[in-house]
């Protein structure tokens, strides 16, 4: 869509709340408006849903009748599981609307096919088929078992359980098969490079072969899947230590780090920086915030390790807004992989940020989401970003939230909202509004025996 001023065709007290029209960064008054905030997202999440269950890829907004798309990932159902427990635990819904919807998308989840104890990648959400052509163009999919899209999907169903007791052993059931050393190349000395210690991005059930690399930085989303396997056992501790911080001195990426070579229980690891703006930091792979931040919405990284991860987190966000607001001066900041405001999907970054040497750029185009992920470590200016966003390109929709991206040169608004991207939102406001909501499955059982020790021995050297 083309850049319109919201606020001259909006109505009503609740509209000017959305906007944040008046009050502070700080207070009852923001408290209100998160809590609108996160209705409207929630509205967003149900109408993602279908009504079998589960919540799509996207949805245009601007459409005269809204209508999911045909494709979900195991993501998008985690999200549209987690937000539910959201609304239970806000109190936007009741224990008996909750009930009845996380039921329904456990039942959906049930009927759906799998291999090796996991989801494929790509499921009609009408329908719970597994897609073997594209909607829309016909294009073959690949049948792909993705181990970070099986972490969140598994992270959704352990939330579920957590917060509705009936469902405990459906979901036990579920995750029964759900081996994470499926995924896993233990490692071998002799050969590190086939042999890292590390989980496979993926499998595919049409060439029974993996993928032929592996997650290897541990600033990523991808340690979703390390500490769910670590926490249930299926992993070695030790499969933590082998992630890279940085990549080693002399190997091609973004920056040569600094650091040391340390061996933490017994295994040597680089324990490598970059430094940007004068700032120590652990790089994500592509310098993009839900790379960095969607993890700890849910494990409780910065309490469990505040001088490692805890001060990681902060200075990623304080880097993320400096780049907005004083390297490339936008005015705006979040930068995080979303909706191309012209149409599609393209990775959103700050590239000094990430290992890739061609990492993610962030091009102008500001992600509402990640200001949404910077919130539990900057509310004040997460919140006034996000009001700016909405005031000056009109890209709240109210009733439903914040549209996916804004590309500030233009002024375009994008027309869709993504499931992904809202169960962030989602995530995130409730781990603002109601710290800890989301994180009971994480802060106990081998997450607390297995997890917890690891983070408390990270030390960045930053």
């Amino acid at each position: 869509m083309k850049r319109r001023t919201f606020l001259a065709t909006a109505a009503g007290a609740s509209t000017a709340l959305a906007l944040g029209a008046t009050g502070t960064a700080a207070g009852a008054d923001t408290d209100a408006l998160l809590r609108r905030w996160f209705r409207d997202t929630y509205r967003s999440i149900e109408a993602l849903t279908t009504d079998f269950g589960l919540a799509a890829d996207t949805m245009d907004v601007t459409a005269s009748t809204l209508t999911p798309s045909v494709n979900t990932s195991p993501t998008n159902i985690g999200c549209g599981l987690w937000a539910t427990v959201a609304a239970g635990g806000l109190g936007v819904i009741d224990a008996t609307t909750m009930h009845r919807r996380l039921a329904r998308t456990v039942t959906a989840v049930e009927r759906l096919e799998r291999a090796h104890g996991f989801w494929f990648n790509w499921y009609d959400a009408y329908t719970g088929e597994t897609l073997t052509t594209w909607p829309g163009s016909g294009d073959p999919v690949d049948p792909f078992l993705s181990s970070v899209d099986n972490a969140w999907l598994v992270t959704g169903l352990r939330i579920a359980a957590d917060a509705d007791a009936e469902l405990r052993p459906r979901v036990a059931r579920l995750l029964a098969d759900a081996d994470w050393s499926f995924y896993y190349t233990p490692y071998d000395a002799a050969d590190p490079a086939a042999n890292p210690g590390q989980l496979h991005g993926g499998y595919s059930t049409a060439t029974e072969s993996f993928t032929p690399h592996w997650y290897g930085a541990l600033n990523t989303e991808p340690r979703m899947a390390s500490y769910l396997g670590i926490a249930d056992g299926s992993l070695p501790g030790e499969h933590y230590w082998h992630t890279f911080r940085t990549l080693e001195p002399g190997a091609e990426q973004d920056q040569q780090p600094e650091g040391e070579w340390v061996t933490v229980d017994g295994v040597r690891l680089w324990r490598g920086h970059y430094t940007y703006r004068g700032r120590k930091i652990v790089p994500s792979w592509g310098g993009s915030m839900f790379e960095a931040l969607m993890v700890p919405l849910f494990v409780p990284e910065a309490a469990w390790s505040p001088g490692a991860w805890g001060l990681n987190h902060q200075r990623y966000v304080r880097s993320q807004i400096e780049h907005g607001m004083v390297e490339e001066a936008y005015g705006y900041w979040g930068f995080s992989p979303a909706d191309i405001p012209a149409g599609g999907y393209a990775t959103y970054g700050v590239d000094a940020l990430g290992m890739a040497v061609d990492g993610y750029t962030s091009g102008g185009v500001v992600t509402p989401h990640a200001s949404f992920l910077a919130m539990p470590f900057a509310r004040d200016e997460a919140v006034t970003n996000l009001r700016r966003i909405a005031r000056d390109f009109g890209a709240y929709e109210d009733g439903l939230g914040f549209r996916d991206s804004v590309d500030v040169n233009t002024g375009r608004v994008s027309d869709h909202m993504l499931a992904l991207d809202q169960g962030m939102i989602a995530a995130a406001l409730a781990q603002v509004l109601k710290p800890g909501l989301l994180q009971g499955p994480f802060r106990s059982g081998g997450f607390t025996r297995r997890v917890r020790p690891l983070l408390a021995k990270e030390n960045f050297g930053i």
